[in-house]
């Protein structure tokens, strides 16, 4: 992996990590993390494509959006980092608040992507999950950023090194970034749920069946609303998947860079 650093049409810079040649395959990470939570990824999908993976706004070495973003300005955002690849339409794939930005891009500018992915998304919480959200982006606004919690949900006792590396991570983030991605996090599982019927493209939805934050009825119903959308739930696995089944997500998101675009 090789990293880089792109500067945006806004002056903006973002870190990203390239490796392979072929088509273009682009990745997001999740609130909290940084490009290398991909690494597994990365490894397996630049045998032929070109991967990019970036850091998230305020996360790693990228520059933090104005404050008071939302999740439309960090779709805005992921926008800009296609058309500074130059690479002409790619393939998107997020995880967790990674895969919102995702969707929203493919709602909002559906000439960028080839096709989209979304792992461990979150589509219209419960009342009572919005409400557990919420309080934790104020606790972290309030500057208790507590990891534990996560991490519990996240990992189970058989993941202790994976949990340990996504440990650092969290703890080394920018508590600014972390706070104002969180904030856009619990507040966008609404934002384009209304408009994923408009993703025409070839999209995967996958999960894992004991996550209790991206559930499989959301996937099933993410896909369901898309015109190509396909659910996927991997077995015995929680809301970090793409590091504790690495194979299995591998294998899902080959299987997902081959299928056909639809016609124009």
């Amino acid at each position: 992996m090789m990293p880089k650093t792109l500067r945006l049409s806004d002056g903006a810079a973002v870190r990203a990590l390239v490796a392979g040649e072929g088509p273009p395959v682009l990745l997001i990470h999740g609130v909290g993390l940084r490009a290398e939570a991909w690494a597994p990824q990365i490894a397996a999908l630049a045998a032929d494509h070109r991967v990019i993976a970036v850091d998230m706004p305020g996360h790693g070495d990228s520059d933090a959006l104005p404050e008071g973003a939302r999740l439309p300005d960090y779709v805005a955002w992921a926008a800009r980092v296609v058309m500074a690849l130059d690479l002409g339409p790619v393939s998107l794939a997020g995880h967790s608040m990674g895969a919102m930005i995702a969707a929203g891009v493919a709602v909002e500018r559906p000439d960028l992507l080839a096709r989209v992915a979304l792992l461990n998304g979150v589509h219209r919480r419960t009342a009572e999950a919005r409400m557990a959200v919420t309080a934790r982006a104020d606790q972290i606004a309030a500057g208790d950023d507590g990891i534990d919690g996560p991490l519990s949900r996240w990992f189970g006792p058989e993941d202790a090194l994976v949990r340990a590396q996504v440990a650092v991570w969290l703890r080394g983030v920018d508590r600014q970034g972390y706070a104002a991605a969180y904030r856009a996090f619990a507040e966008g599982d609404g934002v384009y749920a209304d408009r994923l019927h408009t993703i025409r493209c070839p999209a995967l939805v996958l999960t894992g069946e004991g996550d209790g934050n991206s559930t499989p009825a959301m996937a099933q119903a993410m896909a369901d609303a898309m015109v190509q959308g396909r659910a996927q739930v991997i077995a015995g696995h929680r809301h970090m998947m793409n590091l504790t089944a690495p194979a299995a997500v591998n294998a899902a998101l080959r299987h997902w860079l081959s299928r056909e675009e639809p016609p124009a």
